[in-house]
C-alpha cells in the first residue's frame, strides 16, 4: 500500500490533497482507486493539475490494453564473450550525453506537491545521468507565482532539462515568450506535447487544433533550443512523424498506448455525456511498440523516444531493439516516489538500468546502441501491426 503524502494546510489550498484509499502494484496492476480530487477552492488549473497527479499516480488512468512490447522476443546469446562490467549504457539525446538511455518524462508542476516532486526527481535524474522533463508549464503562464514549482536547477544544476508546453498554448504564444518561459525554469530544450484526445475528453478542453504545424515550424526555425515533440498516450504514426521531421523536429517521443491513458484520466474527472465519451475512447491509440517499429522502419529523420507503458529494463531493451534511442517513463517513477520517497524512486530507476545492462549481455551486445542490431523475433499482435504499417 502506498503511504500517502500528508499535505499541510497550504498544500490543500494549492490543490495538493489526495485520496487515502488507493494502491499500486508495480509494474502495472491497479488495485483500487477512490477519486478524491483537489480542494474546490483551488484555482481551476491548479485543481486540474492536482487531479491529474493523483489519478496518474494511482494507476486508475492506465490502459487495459498492452503496449505490445512483449511481442519483441530477443534471441539469447549463450556465448556472449562479455563481462557485465564491459557493457556500456551511455548514449546521447539531442547531442547531450546520458549515462543510460532513460528519461523521466514530464509529470507535474503548479502545486506545492508538484514542486517537491519535480525537485526530488530532477535530483535523482542528475545523480543517475538521465534526462528530465517538467510537467506542462501552462500553470505558470496563467499564474507567474507558480514558476517556483518548476524550478529545479538548485537541485539538479546539470541535468538535461526539458520544459513542456502544449501545442495549443504554443500556437497562441510568440517565440520570444516561449524562450522566456524556458529561461525562467532553466530548461535546455522544449518538449511540445500533442494531446488532441485528452483535450477532447477534458472538461473545458480545447476543440480547435488548427495552426499547430505552422507553430512547430516557427519554433524549430526561431527558438534556438532543441525541440522534442511528443504525444500523450495515443501514439505517433509514420505520416505524422515524417511531417514533424520535415518541419525540423529533431526528436519525437511516440508516447504510445499501453501506459497512462490521458483520455481515461479526463473521463474520470468529467461528468455526464462527456465522461461517457471519454470512457468510450479511453483505449484509443497506437501501441508503443507499433509506433517505434513503424517509425524506425519508415526511416524517420528524428531521434525516437519510446514511452507508454515502459516498466522494466526488459521493456526498455525491447523498445531500444525496435529502434528507439531513449525510453521515457513517468507513472511508475511517480508511484515509486509516493510509495518510498526518493529512496524508492532511485531504487526503481536503478533497477531499470541494471535490468537493461543484463539484457545487453544476454544478447551479446557490448553497447546499448547496438541493441537495434540484436537478433529478435516479432510475435503475436505486434507482428500484425508491423506488417500493416501505414504509408
Amino acid at each position: 500500500m502506498i503511504a500517502p503524502f500528508a499535505p499541510d494546510d497550504q498544500d490543500r489550498k494549492n490543490g495538493g490533497g489526495r485520496s487515502h484509499s488507493f494502491s499500486v502494484r508495480l509494474p502495472r496492476a491497479v488495485v483500487k482507486y477512490r477519486p478524491t480530487m483537489a480542494h474546490p477552492a483551488a484555482p481551476d488549473i491548479t485543481r486540474r493539475k492536482a487531479d491529474h497527479l493523483n489519478i496518474a499516480a494511482s494507476g486508475a488512468g492506465s490502459f487495459a490494453r498492452s503496449n505490445l512490447l512483449e511481442g519483441v522476443q530477443l534471441v539469447h546469446m549463450a556465448l556472449p564473450e562479455l563481462s557485465l562490467d564491459d557493457v556500456s549504457l551511455s548514449t546521447t539525446l539531442l547531442g547531450r550525453k546520458l549515462a543510460a538511455p532513460l528519461m523521466i518524462a514530464g509529470i507535474t508542476g503548479g502545486t506545492k506537491e508538484g514542486q517537491t516532486i519535480n525537485r526530488t526527481l530532477a535530483a535523482i535524474a542528475e545523480k543517475l545521468g538521465l534526462a528530465f522533463g517538467l510537467g506542462s508549464l501552462r500553470p505558470m503562464l496563467d499564474r507567474p507565482a507558480l514558476a517556483a514549482t518548476f524550478q529545479v536547477r538548485k537541485a539538479a544544476p546539470s541535468v538535461f532539462l526539458f520544459g513542456n508546453l502544449g501545442l495549443a498554448q504554443l500556437t497562441q504564444m510568440k517565440t520570444r515568450d516561449v524562450a522566456s518561459a524556458l529561461e525562467c525554469v532553466g530548461a535546455d530544450a522544449l518538449c511540445v506535447h500533442l494531446n488532441a484526445g485528452q483535450e477532447l475528453a477534458q472538461p473545458g478542453g480545447d476543440r480547435d487544433f488548427r495552426g499547430g504545424l505552422a507553430t512547430i515550424r516557427r519554433l524549430c526555425a526561431d527558438l534556438g533550443r532543441p525541440i522534442m515533440v511528443k504525444e500523450t498516450g495515443c501514439g505517433i504514426s509514420p505520416a505524422v512523424a515524417r511531417t514533424l521531421a520535415d518541419a525540423g523536429v529533431p526528436a519525437i517521443d511516440v508516447s504510445g498506448a499501453g501506459g497512462t491513458s490521458w483520455i481515461g484520466i479526463e473521463a474520470l474527472r468529467a461528468r455526464g455525456e462527456q465522461a461517457a465519451r471519454g470512457r468510450e475512447l479511453r483505449e484509443w491509440g497506437i501501441p508503443t511498440a507499433a509506433c517505434v517499429g513503424w517509425l524506425a522502419a519508415a526511416g524517420v529523420r528524428a531521434e525516437i523516444v519510446a514511452s507508454g507503458g515502459v516498466r522494466t529494463g526488459l521493456d526498455a531493451a525491447r523498445a531500444l531493439a525496435l529502434g528507439a534511442r531513449v525510453v521515457a517513463m513517468a507513472q511508475p517513477v511517480l508511484a515509486a516516489l509516493r510509495e518510498d520517497g526518493a529512496k524508492g524512486a532511485t531504487a526503481y530507476l536503478a533497477g531499470i538500468i541494471d535490468g537493461l545492462r543484463l539484457v545487453c549481455l544476454l544478447v551479446g551486445q557490448k553497447n546499448v546502441a547496438d541493441l537495434a542490431r540484436a537478433p529478435r523475433v516479432i510475435t503475436g499482435e505486434l507482428a500484425s501491426w508491423l506488417a500493416q504499417r501505414p504509408v
